[in-house]
């Protein structure tokens, strides 16, 4: 099975193009749709065997080891040479030759996100043949969900920076196509675009990180890499490491939606509510914490990068946590909640823990599929109402849907005995015994804001009075089981999938140690955790639970006992209010800043109004002529003119190409007769040497 681990990413591209192009040509053919069970069939298939294909792969990877033993040994393959160029100098002097194969690795970091992604995705492409079987372009959104499978996998299972990047991009684009599927909607093209505009900038950033790896190692693939890495000593300053490490942590920043590249996240909702869950869950945001995770030999010798990224995660977590106090619309709330756990992965990769940050990762990606789906759910039964205020008291009508959404909640809450217990417990803890006191006290506070803004969703949403209007009431009821069985599925593994990294003192965490291989941090007194008793874990255990207990009492008594505190809570405080509901005014100040002054600087050099033109010729101020002048050139002999010329080099090829391609076997005859005559010509000359 390891040897065909290419299939893994191959299956959902094949299910991608076969559910398109048939559903398309059929389309085009009968002037119908592609039959719903059919395209379900393809896109559920091909997923569901690239699921089993990566549990097969796992299981033969562990299985050729010594039984009980974690230390997993890796498998790569090349499948070809995918392309190379000429040799090109590097910093340590000489020159290296560009290969860049279409390899793959499967290692322990890799097995874990392939189970993740596929298992998840599976889950979320049965609950859309349930959300979706109404749509009208079904073929198309399984298509784009399938696509975006393959390019995740093919992201994680690379085995070079270069094939990583095809990933990178892939699940970019997809996100576009996704988050804009409602082509007539503007605001979904809108958050399309904004998805797309906002991650290139870290893109950007990502190449730079390529580029100085490559100059400096000569090489692109990970061993290679890595191996050259493990040798050097740990940096202190602004080295090439600091530069690189950065660069890189840059594109992790637009990918995985931090400070201050995360404003293309909640805009995210205007997709399909499983294109969030899928999002959010299991692809696009977890790719830069899991390249992060990947590049851990570079950051591990980067202390003043994991600085950064530490204090740009905590930041991120209290930040996002104090948008959803506010937030009405539910998918929103459940946005800004991914934006805040995804700083506390980073964080918990800044401090060290990064196998800490993966085992959230993980759990993550349960309860939060979980809670994805579980709105949509809600959204379904409610007419695609998503406002919390116009909801209360579902809990009578959706009974499956609420004890699924508060087994969720209870789990990103971090209330003991569930997943997310587990691993924001573990986060907490390394970062105070890593020797990040203000890192800790920040993510700690986050927890309790995390469980009074959840529970605030919960209350609103399930209890209370019922607040919709009377049609919608008389059609409330439970969605079929294909939404609602993967909801029990997803509360399943929110709750026992936390189990596989217990603390310390309670037996320590296996899933550390399945990836210390790949986690394996250099002798640096900044990165080693220190010897603490058990009872100080368990102390700062007790402090976690406490104030995700605090947040939630909180809640119940602002959302259930008392409705009319938020209310004088809003009197008091106007202002703050209007403030945390319009987001700091972020997206305000990018506009401002950045975005209009783009259109301004579009509008200067490449657009001409007629009624500037017409301004001029009746007098108007003469600097209105001169600009509409000067614009009109640029527009028609720079920007027109270059097109034009590139057209007219080609044009004149193809005419010299064409003259002699006549058909004519004469005229063909007569050039190679000629062309003998100059040879013997030149040869009886000396010309040619022989």
């Amino acid at each position: 099975m390891l040897d065909k681990i290419w299939l893994i990413p191959l299956v959902p591209l094949a299910g991608s193009a076969i559910a398109g192009l048939a559903g398309l040509i059929n389309l085009r053919l009968t002037g119908q749709r592609l039959d719903r069970r059919l395209v379900s069939i393809i896109a559920l298939s091909s997923v569901g065997l690239a699921f089993l294909l990566s549990a097969g792969a796992v299981f033969e990877l562990f299985s050729s080891q010594h039984k009980g033993s974690y230390s997993l040994e890796s498998y790569s393959v090349d499948l070809f040479t995918w392309f190379e160029a000429g040799s090109l100098p590097v910093a340590e002097g000489g020159l290296a030759r560009f290969t860049v194969p279409w390899g793959f690795l499967l290692d322990p970091l890799s097995a874990v996100m392939i189970l993740v992604v596929t298992g998840v995705g599976f889950l979320i492409h049965v609950y859309s043949t349930g959300y979706m079987w109404d749509d009208s372009g079904y073929y198309r959104f399984f298509s784009y969900l399938n696509l975006f499978m393959f390019a995740m996998l093919t992201l994680v299972l690379a085995n070079n920076f270069v094939l990583m990047f095809v990933g990178w991009e892939g699940v970019g684009l997809c996100s576009y196509l996704l988050i804009g599927y409602y082509l007539e909607k503007k605001s979904a093209g809108d958050a399309g675009k904004k998805a797309f505009v906002v991650n290139r900038i870290g893109d950007a950033g990502f190449i730079l990180g390529m580029f100085l790896i490559f100059v400096h190692f000569g090489s692109l693939r990970y061993d290679e890499v890595f191996s050259k890495a493990a040798e050097m000593p740990v940096q202190a300053g602004h080295g090439f490491l600091f530069w690189a490490t950065l660069c890189l942590f840059i594109g992790a920043t637009g990918k995985s939606a931090q400070v201050p590249l995360y404003v293309w996240l909640p805009d995210a909702m205007e997709g399909p509510t499983p294109v969030s869950a899928l999002i959010h869950a299991a692809t696009m945001v977890t790719a830069g914490v899991y390249m992060v995770a990947r590049c851990n030999a570079l950051y591990s010798r980067s202390p003043e990068t994991m600085t950064i990224i530490a204090t740009i995660g905590a930041l991120t977590a209290v930040f996002a946590a104090t948008i959803g106090f506010a937030q009405t619309d539910i998918k929103r709330v459940l946005a800004y909640s991914t934006v805040s756990q995804l700083g506390y992965m980073f964080a918990a990769l800044g401090v060290g823990a990064f196998a800490g940050g993966i085992f959230h990762l993980m759990t993550h990606a349960f309860f939060k599929a979980l809670l994805f789906l579980g709105s949509g759910a809600v959204i379904m039964a409610m007419h695609h109402e998503q406002d919390m205020r116009k909801m209360g008291g579902l809990r009578k009508h959706l009974p499956a849907t609420y004890q699924t959404m508060l087994i969720g909640t209870l789990a990103i809450a971090g209330v003991p005995g569930l997943a997310g217990f587990f691993s924001k417990d573990e986060i907490l803890w390394k970062a105070w015994s890593n020797g990040h006191p203000r890192i800790w006290f920040a993510l700690w506070l986050g927890a309790g804001m995390t469980a009074f803004y959840m529970f605030r969703l919960i209350f609103l949403t399930f209890w209370g009075e019922e607040r919709m209007d009377e049609d919608t009431k008389r059609h409330l009821h439970e969605p079929g089981s294909n939404v609602i069985g993967p909801l029990v599925v997803l509360a399943f593994l929110s709750v026992v999938g936390g189990y596989v990294g217990l603390p310390a003192w309670l037996g320590g965490s296996k899933f550390e140690r399945f990836l210390e291989p790949v986690l394996r941090l250099p002798e640096n007194p900044a990165l080693a955790e220190a010897h603490h008793p058990a009872r100080q874990e368990i102390l700062f255990t007790f402090l976690s639970v406490a104030i995700a207990a605090a947040g939630i009492f909180l809640a119940h008594y602002c959302y259930v006992k008392n409705p009319s505190a938020p209310e004088k809570a809003l009197g008091w405080w106007p202002a703050l209010h209007r403030l945390v509901y319009r987001k700091y005014y972020v997206d305000e100040i990018y506009d401002a800043l950045f975005v209009n002054r783009a259109k301004d600087l579009a509008n200067a050099c490449f657009f001409v109004d007629s009624k500037f033109v017409d301004g001029a010729v009746n007098g108007t101020a003469a600097t209105t002529r001169g600009t509409a002048a000067v614009s009109g050139f640029f527009d028609k002999y720079v920007v027109d003119g270059l097109v034009n010329l590139i057209g007219w080099i080609n044009m004149m090829l193809n005419r010299v190409a064409t003259s002699l391609q006549t058909g004519l076997i004469q005229r063909y005859a007569l050039g190679a007769v000629f062309g003998i005559v100059v040879f013997i010509l030149i040869y009886f000359n000396g010309l040619l040497n022989f």
